[in-house]
């Protein structure tokens, strides 16, 4: 019981400052990420959720589903790329400029599942990376605003690889 109370108190404690905002801890958002790789560019629907322990430190969760498809020639036949999903786990670090402007990098872990198909055949391509990147927030009203935002994907299979992907979205504070 003793344990159970000393982490309520620590978690308040790390929440408090979070508490004390004109808007709660958690943040939304919705957008458009495009996502360029060497075999090709590639467009999804991102959705987030966060959680900030304080102003300045917190996480957030992202999952992504393809909504645009790339054209690429492998050993001479034209294929198509489809990203299939992908979804990640961040630790974000916050600078607040202003009240309404925020910078923000992150550091993290995901998946990414990606389609090819060509004449009939088709394979698909799963990859765990190292994620990291750097974006801002600009609130518009303290709660709803827009973000953008960068990010590598640095993969860690035998094939490797890298892929950047630049993101625009509506945020919201809760």
């Amino acid at each position: 019981m003793r344990n159970v109370l000393l982490a309520t108190t620590a978690l308040t404690l790390l929440t408090a400052p979070a508490m004390a905002q004109d808007h709660g801890p958690v943040t939304g958002s919705l957008g458009y990420t495009q996502l360029d790789g060497d075999d090709g560019d590639l467009g999804a629907i991102t959705g987030r959720i966060g959680y900030d322990f304080t102003r300045n430190f917190g996480v957030e969760g992202e999952a992504s589903v393809g909504v645009k498809d790339g054209e690429v020639m492998f050993g001479g036949v034209n294929t198509t790329l489809e990203h299939e999903y992908d979804a990640a786990i961040y630790g974000v670090a916050k600078l607040p400029v202003s009240e309404n402007f925020e910078l923000f990098g992150r550091v993290g872990y995901g998946t990414t599942e990606v389609k090819a198909s060509t004449a009939g055949f088709a394979a698909t391509e799963d990859g765990e990376s190292l994620n990291y990147g750097v974006g801002a927030n600009y609130f518009f009203d303290g709660r709803n605003g827009i973000r953008a935002d960068w990010t590598r994907r640095d993969f860690q299979e035998d094939n490797g690889g890298e892929l950047d992907t630049y993101g625009v979205s509506y945020v919201r504070r809760f």
